[in-house]
């Protein structure tokens, strides 16, 4: 289910990233921010996908954008409000 998850949330990025970054690049664990790959807007544009793909409610469970910042800690999430 992992790997799913993994390649679905892949996907994603792929449309987000700045061009000049290339997503394989970066290890799963890594910022993507610090790495360069997406910018602090970018963060909200993870949170809408999401809402909409995952159904996780930010408003009732709370935003920790720490969480968001890699491939790791965004799977991490999707496996815990998946739950």
């Amino acid at each position: 289910m992992r790997q799913r998850h993994r390649e679905r949330v892949l996907e994603f990025l792929r449309t987000i990233q700045k061009p000049d970054r290339p997503l394989a690049a970066v290890a799963e664990t890594d910022s993507l921010v610090e790495a360069g790959l997406i910018d602090s807007l970018a963060l909200l544009e993870i949170v809408a996908f999401l809402e909409e793909q995952y159904r996780i409610d930010f408003a009732a469970t709370g935003l920790e954008p720490e969480l968001l910042t890699s491939v790791s800690g965004i799977l991490d999430l999707i496996e815990r409000e998946s739950r």
